[in-house]
């Protein structure tokens, strides 16, 4: 168990930075179909209309698909100076740094990306709000690798 001053230390984004980036896609994609409904419903009958309607259909397909190929790699996740916890659904795991394979910024998404040693897949994560630097963690630097001795 994790003594209070511990958690203290560890630095993650908001809970509603991480459902937002989590479902945006989901959530534009959806809006997309409803557009292409309305645009079907108010102008099917023209070519215009199916042409706008398969547009915003296909847009809207592919954010979909987006969602379902990355929400399940974006996960919660606490930093501190000697580990970081990861949160999936209920499960918390705590990895200590020599644990990390890679940790990576992708300045256009704002996201972190992380691989663990041992394990396959990517774990994408969000900054914490504040400006500062996340222990070691710097926003201009697009790639940390630990190399093995």
């Amino acid at each position: 168990m994790l003594k209070t001053n511990e958690l203290q230390e560890m630095k993650e984004a908001s809970v509603a930075k991480y459902y937002f980036a989590k479902y945006f896609l989901l959530a534009f994609g959806l809006l997309q179909w409803v557009i292409s409904t309305v645009f079907l419903l108010r102008q099917g009958d023209t070519p215009k209309g199916q042409y706008g309607a398969f547009v915003f259909f296909t847009f809207g397909l592919i954010l979909v698909s987006l969602h379902s190929l990355y929400a399940t790699k974006i996960r919660r996740v606490a930093v501190s100076k000697k580990k970081v916890m990861v949160t999936n659904s209920d499960k918390v795991k705590s990895y200590d740094w020599d644990e990390i394979k890679t940790v990576r910024f992708h300045p256009m998404f704002n996201m972190y990306s992380m691989k663990i040693k041992g394990k396959k897949g990517v774990i994408y994560f969000l900054p914490t709000e504040e400006s500062e630097v996340i222990y070691g963690l710097f926003p201009s630097v697009v790639g940390i690798t630990k190399k093995d001795k």
